[in-house]
């Protein structure tokens, strides 16, 4: 009988916790969505501001008093106390990191550098831009992990290389690979109505559902390949050594912003996840002190990139710091413009980077 009594109180707390989730989700506010990206990006004579405020969903102003987790953990920080943290891996790390370099240069993990041009025939660069930056709003409403972004961003062009997609299902393929990564990233994921939600329902769950399906066969399961994040982590806390604790802590979620930012650029999709690491730290450091050498012994060693490997890379992400590129994609610029980042998104570099800076270090 005692046994009864538990079974049934079991379910009952069951049924209670359920309806409070259904409650939960009936409560939700409903957004602004992206919707129609084919016909706001129909033309390339369309002027990206005019149809930015079409696009963008209305923000949580909630989420401003939110605290910022990777902001003041160890995923930015660089302090003294880390170095004891299991989690960063020391013994090790540099073991970890060549081996994930390694895996970043597979074929299988690599999108085309040119699949619009070889592959796509109604997709464009402006699209994917647009497409991302609307997916880093859904993320913010969604409070997931910026690991889950780049995962999503990865998935999206590697589906894209390797299958030609209608305009009309451009913003489907977002939100299905979003799931993916929210699946494989996050501890409480988005579900598959949550994304039919944030779609103001221009998709069902079955389409959902049939695209992520086939986004995991193109990706023939392969989901957990490294990304910018992967290396950036381990550049900036190097990055961070020889800085003061409140210029540490802007210089990491400058970081953050310039990574973010080189999401949104097809031209940045050849590059490694961790060449593109390296320029962001190579960047935000000139940023921070642009009289200052921006790269180092350490960072050359810890990276395996010299300075002139990156120009490329660095010119094009300036670029999109200083609205060169992409001006009409707010939702970074917007997320990072907040006393939470320390206003990183409002801070330019100099009109131009030194051409003695991207020269070989000599050994000390």
């Amino acid at each position: 009988m005692a046994d009864q009594d538990c079974v049934r109180a079991t379910r009952l707390a069951v049924k209670k916790r359920a309806a409070e989730e259904l409650q939960q989700r009936v409560n939700k506010k409903k957004r602004v969505v992206l919707s129609e990206i084919q016909n706001v990006l129909g033309s390339q004579t369309q002027d990206l501001d005019e149809n930015q405020n079409k696009i963008k969903p209305k923000r949580n102003e909630k989420k401003e008093k939110s605290d910022v987790k990777e902001g003041n953990g160890w995923e930015i920080n660089g302090d003294d106390e880390n170095i004891d943290d299991p989690r960063m891996c020391e013994a090790y790390a540099s073991d970890i990191y060549e081996y994930l370099h390694n895996m970043e240069m597979e074929a299988k993990r690599r999108p085309l550098p040119d699949y619009l041009e070889k592959i796509q025939k109604d997709v464009t660069a402006n699209m994917r831009g647009v497409l991302i930056d609307w997916l880093v709003e859904v993320g913010e409403e969604y409070k997931l992990r910026s690991d889950t972004l780049y995962l999503t961003v990865s998935y999206i062009d590697r589906f894209l290389s390797t299958n030609t997609i209608n305009r009309k299902k451009l913003q489907l393929l977002g939100v299905s690979s979003m799931l993916i990564a929210s699946k494989y990233e996050e501890i409480s994921p988005p579900n598959v109505e949550d994304f039919v939600d944030i779609t103001d329902n221009t998709y069902n769950s079955k389409e959902i559902v049939k695209m992520e399906a086939d986004v995991l066969k193109s990706l023939k399961f392969e989901m957990g390949n490294p990304n910018v994040k992967t290396f950036l982590r381990r550049f900036t806390r190097i990055a961070q050594e020889d800085y003061e604790a409140n210029l540490s802590l802007q210089l990491g979620f400058l970081c953050c912003y310039l990574a973010e930012l080189s999401l949104l650029d097809y031209e940045c999709v050849k590059f490694l996840p961790s060449l593109v690491a390296a320029s962001v730290v190579f960047l935000a450091r000139f940023t921070l002190q642009p009289k200052i050498h921006p790269w180092n012994n350490d960072l050359e060693h810890s990276s395996g990139y010299k300075a002139s490997d990156l120009k490329e890379c660095v010119g094009i992400i300036r670029d999109l710091q200083m609205s060169k590129r992409g001006s009409g994609l707010v939702a970074v610029r917007e997320k990072y413009e907040q006393h939470k980042f320390k206003y990183v998104s409002t801070l330019s570099s100099p009109m131009e980077v030194p051409e003695s800076f991207f020269e070989d270090i000599k050994d000390e």
